[in-house]
């Protein structure tokens, strides 16, 4: 497929607009697309704008300004605002100090605020019975809240046995 713009170079960008419903193809070769104002394709996607549109999601405009001046760590003196605007925390210290405002965005990222993927062989049978006894203690609070204390006690007992599992090795 040739360049729509210049008609004599192989096309290697193609782009697809939706306007109003109509779709329009474009196919450009790489001399063509870097020129084309409307493309922009030098720097057009910016991880650290994605991280802060998802930072953005959900946040109470009246808040907004409060944490562009308080919240700032208490250690490298980062600002919530300059992480936003970076993308990155400067110490180990902003992950504390902007918990809660890091928990939404990670969820959202990584899909749990917990590593739920491979874990090491040799520690991997305690991190197994760990995640075990999380997962029973989740089941024994829906089972006392619906009050089915004889399901309750079984789980109660289920996880004191890996307790001590846990504590033999």
């Amino acid at each position: 497929m040739t360049c729509d713009e210049c008609k004599s170079r192989k096309a290697t960008v193609h782009m697809t607009k939706i306007i109003q419903g109509k779709k329009e193809e474009i196919h450009l070769c790489e001399e063509c697309a870097k020129t084309m104002e409307t493309l922009n394709l030098e720097n057009s996607f910016s991880i650290h704008n994605f991280l802060a549109g998802l930072l953005d999601m959900n946040q109470d405009p009246q808040l907004k300004h409060h944490y562009k001046e308080i919240l700032q760590c208490n250690q490298c003196g980062t600002s919530y605002e300059g992480f936003r605007q970076m993308g990155r925390l400067s110490c180990d210290q902003c992950y504390k100090n902007f918990k809660e405002k890091l928990k939404p965005l990670i969820r959202k990222v990584h899909g749990n605020l917990h590593h739920t993927g491979k874990v090491p062989k040799r520690r991997g049978g305690i991190i197994r019975l760990k995640r075990e006894v999380n997962q029973l203690k989740l089941q024994l609070k829906d089972a006392i809240e619906e009050q089915a204390f004889e399901r309750a006690a079984n789980l109660r007992d289920q996880i004191k046995d890996l307790q001590d599992k846990i504590e033999e090795m």
